[in-house]
């Protein structure tokens, strides 16, 4: 019994040590740009930007492949901060800044063919083929992907409601009294 316990607590110190090794000599370096401007996006990984990520659409940008309006669901307010932090001017006339959306289902033009549930990539929707869905508003990260695939227009996109929870005091503008 002592014996077994001995080898597999040796095999494992060999093993945690091989591993140790191997993860600082073949470990691969990332972008620190690359990593900031991942920070800045809203990680809701929904590939509206034409990249499976948002860490792809972070390098992207940071290799300069990329425009800093790239991000709907982030909208104007993003697109600012990614052409602050790469100091490049940015054309924000056509980008309008709606603030934070949640998909709703309007229950009575559903039909349930699951589209919009094959389509979130958050797992926000909940029903049942050509039953009623509704939207868990929690997990919902208002891509509008469900928006446009939904055959019925039983989805619209709306402004997240003001709770306890979502409720922020404004900043007060250039133009307060001091």
């Amino acid at each position: 019994m002592l014996l077994a316990i001995g080898s597999l607590t040796a095999m494992g110190a060999a093993l945690g040590t091989v591993l140790g090794v191997a993860a600082r000599y073949l470990a691969v370096e990332s972008d620190p740009l690359e990593q900031e401007i991942l920070s800045l996006l809203p990680g809701s990984n929904c590939a509206q930007c034409g990249f499976v990520g948002c860490a792809g659409a972070a390098a992207a940008l940071a290799a300069g492949e990329a425009t800093v309006t790239l991000c709907p669901p982030g909208g104007k307010g993003v697109a600012e901060k990614l052409a602050k932090k790469l100091g490049v001017q940015a054309d924000l006339s056509h980008s309008e800044d709606k603030g934070p959306m949640v998909a709703f289902i309007n229950e009575d033009s559903c039909i349930g063919c699951l589209r919009c549930i094959k389509d979130c990539s958050t797992d926000a929707i909940v029903g049942a083929n050509k039953q009623m869905h509704t939207v868990v508003s929690e997990v919902c990260h208002g891509c509008g992907k469900c928006f446009k695939v939904c055959p019925t227009e039983a989805i619209e996109m709306r402004p997240i409601p003001v709770t306890i929870e979502t409720w922020h005091w404004q900043k007060p503008g250039a133009h307060a009294a001091h």
